[in-house]
């Protein structure tokens, strides 16, 4: 038992740590967020223009780019149409945040983090201590999930452990015990061992009588 509560403690302690770097990754997330958006902006504002430069649309020049016959073309609208939609996702996803409190971004990001974005803030992500009460809090919460779960692993393994050391045990026993002690005896066996005898002495009183 002690074991295992020092392994659920060293967990919750891991979860702790893992859990308060949340709300400052969710900040630096945002971040790289902006400028994702920004950048996607420049580029569909730019399709746009070249769009009413030619009287129409962005879904007027989206259909006749990816209707076009020429393969090269056929992409061209297709990347077009991929920018538009990820911007407008981004978008969405940044006026989440910006109503979101602390734990509320690391939830926001839990559910629809871009992988892209995410992958570059996480190689670039630096640890920080924190000093907020949404870490304090995201400290907590990581603390008393690993913490459950250590605890809750090391218990089922404990019960199961002495689940196969009492079947070993009665296996063993089992093998141990002198034979027919354990289990009833062969009915055909009894017949012929009370039996036996007294034929093989009848037998031999008729031989002494002749």
């Amino acid at each position: 038992m002690a074991l295992s509560r020092i392994a659920a403690m060293g967990m919750g302690l891991v979860g702790a740590l893992a859990g308060s770097q949340g709300p400052e990754f969710a900040q630096q997330y945002e971040q790289r967020l902006g400028g994702a958006i920004d950048e996607l902006a420049a580029i569909v504002a730019r399709f746009d223009d070249s769009a009413a430069e030619a009287g129409l649309d962005r879904e007027g020049a989206l259909g006749r780019l990816e209707a076009n016959p020429d393969d090269l073309v056929r992409r061209q609208g297709e990347s077009a149409r991929e920018a538009a939609e990820r911007l407008a996702r981004l978008e969405r996803q940044a006026e989440r945040l910006a109503r979101s409190d602390g734990l509320g971004q690391v939830l926001v990001l839990v559910r629809e983090a871009d992988p892209q974005i995410a992958d570059a803030a996480y190689r670039a992500y630096e640890p920080a201590v924190p000093v907020t009460v949404a870490g304090a809090l995201a400290a907590g919460l990581g603390f008393g999930a690993f913490w459950l779960l250590a605890f809750g692993t090391a218990k089922g393994v404990k019960h199961g452990g002495r689940k196969g050391m009492a079947y070993a045990k009665a296996r063993f026993a089992k093998r141990r015990a002198p034979p027919g002690s354990g289990e009833p005896k062969d009915p055909g066996a009894g017949i012929a061992g009370t039996g036996g005898p007294k034929v093989f002495r009848a037998k031999e009183s008729r031989q002494d009588r002749v």
